[in-house]
Order: C-alpha cells, then structure tokens, then sequence
C-alpha cells in the first residue's frame, strides 16, 4: 500500500556562480588567463574591455541566490596591475630533448613512432621502469605497429647514448654503467669502477668495502679513487629536468609580488596579459529595447538573456577570485611577518591550513585551493605558497618553532659531519635535544627522509 508522507529537510547546494568561482580560484595565474580567454571566445556577450576605461556596464537582473550587492559587470585592472609576468627561467622538458636528438638519428617514420613511444614510457627520473614486452604490446594497441623485443632494444640502445647520460636504463645499476662506458675520455679508475658495477653491485650498495676489496685484491688507493669515480655519477639522469611539483618542467609564473615600499610590505595580484572584461553593449541594447513578438524572436531573447547571465557570472566570479586569493595571501604575510621582513627562515612560524582559515572566515579547502600550485615573488626569492605552511616542534623551553628550522639544522649536522663515523639518527636526536628541540627518533628520520638524506651507513666513506 502506498502511502504519502511530508518530510522537511535542509540541503546546502552551490549555485552556478559558487561553482564558477570555486574552479578559477584552484587555477594558478596561466591557467586562469587561458580560461578567460576560452570564455571570451565562447561566449558573444563577453566584450574585452580597455585597461583605462572607468566606465561600468549596468546590472543584468540573474537568478535569485546569484545577484550579488552592489553588482558592476566590469573588471577594470587594479591599480597595482604589472604589465609583465616576471619568469623563472624555462627549461626544456627532458622529453622534448630526447625527440629532438633521437630526430637526428636517421630513423625512418616507424622507427620515430616507436621511439617516441619508448620516450613517453620513462619515468620522470629517467628511468625505463616497464619489460619490453608489455612496451610492445602497449605499442601494438596503442599504435596499430607490430614490434619485436629485439627491435626495442636496439631503439632503447639508441636511446641511452643520448643526453643526459643514464637516461633510458632499466635499474640504478645500468644507469651508472651507460655513464661510465659513454664517457669520452676514460680515466685511470674506470675499469675498476666498471668491474665492480658489474660483478659486485649489492656489495657496493651496502657499502661492503672489505668484501669487495679481498674477493679483487686491490689496495686501498685503488678502491678508494674507483668508489669515488662511481659516487661522481648521476643516479637522477633526468631529475635536473623536472619540476619540484607536478616532476615535469614547465615556466612558473608568480601569481603575487611583493616589495617593500617606504619600509612597508606591498602586495599585489598580477595579472599580467589577463584581459579585463565587460557586456557586450549591443547585448544589453537587445535586451533592453526590444520586446519579442514572434516565437523566433523570442528564442533569440531566451539566448541572449542565457548568455548575458553566463557573462554576468563569470565577471563577478572573477572578483570573488581576485578577493579570495588577495585576502589569503594578506593573511600568510600578516601571519609570517618576521619572515617576509628580510626572508629569515628561522623567523617562519608553525602555520597549518586552519590558521589562515580562521584569519580570513574562507573554508580549509578553500585555503587549500588557494595554496595549491601558486607561487609568490619576494624581495629574496620566488617561493610556492605551500613553502609557508609546516608543523611546529616545541622547545624544551615550551616555545613553538617551524619544522623548517628543525630541517636546517639537521642539513647543518650532517653536511658537517665526519664522513667516516656518520651521524646516526640516535646522535642526530642527541644535537637536537642540545639545542633544545625534543624529538623522538624517528621525527628525525621522518625529516632525514623528507630532505632525501640516506641513513648513515650509506653516508659513510672510505
């Protein structure tokens, strides 16, 4: 039997103007321009307006729940608007190197596909991680060519006498053996340091000297200038090439500057190349002039009127997102004060996500979203808004200091170190506690590995 029943239930849901905003707030300052000009292409009541205009188009009624106050549907460029996106140098993927060698290997078409194929399966260190068969087969599918476990090979051995040396191997071992057999000018200590790359690798790994020593009866001299010929070598073929973030080069570009001016700190959002907007007017004269009269007429209103809120939207998205991202970024400064002064890592305070959060009343993912692939220029440096925010670690003395600080010492530590007796984590503890930091050991190799440092046994030298 059916019955009928009245429930009443509350439902939060974003409207079309929350969402918008929601997505250009997550896009860093290059995206967010090519996504203007996406819209401004795709939608005809979107006009680019002049930088010098002061004029503002008049409201377009929306939705209920989407009319903001005070409503202007123009986004004139600020008044610390820079003309120019400063840079950081761009660097050639390590990818694109290898197309551009590999293109003057005389290779036939076939040949450059499967190559090209072979390129787009390395690692982002380099690194060939994947059996020629399953490349073979992913080459068959994906391709429509038929290839052989020989035929590869003989590419990838093409591959791997292309720059950087070590690119294209298999494992750390073959990586190191291409680097020493590719050199130009060999040296005295090579063929002992082929030998024992090829014939006593784990030993050397777990830096068993002694066994490699007696098992090839060589002096002490001899090994010494082989392990240091093998220790020269890169382990990271490509990694120079990638990015800190996402491992792929690519330019980045500041989304804020900062500068001091008359002793104060100046933020600014640059926009760079990125077009302020307005409505179309003829638009507006459509929707204000004329009354439809015929079913024609009255679908051309219908999208002119669709088309006139989509523009409103998007421009006042648009704000929301210059606001959102000038207020977070205010709070970092005001919260790092100390450090943006003169760029003092010691000064950097303990910040996770919830303290700008509550500075500015925005969300945590909004602030996530915000910090999220951003970088701010400095006075000292240009820096991802993520380098802002870390843990804090007290003091015996009950103070709270950034794990940055923490970090540097044990960089200090250990770089200073006796080569021959290496630190080990428990003696790492011990300085902190010293200076007065109490960590647990394994805090300390919880940081050790975040700053890629090896344990001490594969610290310690000859």
């Amino acid at each position: 039997m059916l019955k009928q029943t009245l429930k009443q239930k509350l439902q939060q849901r974003l409207s079309p103007l929350q969402i918008q905003a929601i997505q250009l707030v997550t896009l860093p300052v290059m995206q967010f321009e090519q996504r203007v000009r996406e819209e401004l292409e795709e939608n005809p009541a979107l006009d680019e307006a002049p930088n010098d205009s002061d004029d503002a188009s008049p409201a377009v009624p929306l939705p209920p729940g989407d009319e903001p106050p005070a409503y202007k549907l123009y986004t004139p460029a600020s008044s610390s608007a820079k003309p120019e996106f400063p840079t950081l140098p761009v660097k050639e993927n390590f990818r694109q190197q290898l197309e551009t060698q590999m293109g003057f290997s005389g290779l036939n078409e076939r040949e450059r596909a499967i190559a090209s194929f072979l390129i787009g399966s390395l690692d982002d260190d380099g690194y060939l991680r994947r059996d020629l068969p399953s490349v073979a087969d992913d080459i068959a599918f994906r391709l429509g060519i038929e290839t052989s476990g020989e035929e590869l090979e003989k590419l990838l051995r093409l591959l791997q006498d292309c720059e950087p040396l070590g690119i294209g191997a298999r494992n750390l071992r073959e990586c190191l053996l291409i680097q020493l057999r590719r050199r130009t000018v060999p040296t005295a200590a090579q063929p002992l340091a082929e030998k024992i790359l090829e014939n006593y690798f784990d030993d050397f790994v777990k830096k068993h000297y002694d066994k490699i020593q007696a098992k090839l009866s060589v002096s002490d001299a001899a090994l010494k200038a082989a392990v240091e010929e093998i220790k020269r070598l890169n382990p990271r073929p490509a990694g120079s090439n990638s990015d800190s973030y996402n491992e792929q080069a690519r330019q980045i570009v500041p989304d804020f500057l900062l500068e001091p001016v008359d002793g104060e700190l100046q933020l600014s959002l640059l926009r760079g190349n990125i077009p302020s907007l307005q409505l179309n007017r003829r638009y507006l004269q459509l929707m204000e002039n004329r009354t439809p009269a015929t079913a024609e007429e009255r679908a051309a209103a219908a999208f002119v009127k669709q088309k006139m809120e989509a523009a409103a939207r998007f421009i006042e998205a648009i704000k929301q997102r210059q606001q959102t991202l000038q207020s977070t970024m205010q709070a970092i400064i005001d919260y790092q004060r100390g450090y943006f002064a003169d760029g003092d890592e010691s000064k950097l305070r303990p910040m996770v996500l919830k303290h700008i959060a509550a500075a500015t009343g925005y969300d945590i993912s909004t602030i996530s979203r915000v910090v999220n692939s951003k970088f701010i220029q400095t006075h000292f440096g240009i820096f991802p808004l993520k380098y802002f925010f870390s843990e804090g670690v007290k003091t015996t003395t009950g103070t709270e200091v950034s794990t940055h600080e923490m970090k540097n010492i044990l960089s200090e530590s250990i770089a200073g170190e006796d080569k021959k007796h290496p630190l080990t984590d428990q003696k790492l503890m011990a300085l902190l506690k010293q200076r007065g930091y109490d960590v647990a050991r394994r805090t300390v190799a919880k940081y050790r590995e975040q700053l890629n440092i090896p344990v001490a046994r594969l610290r310690k030298e000859l």
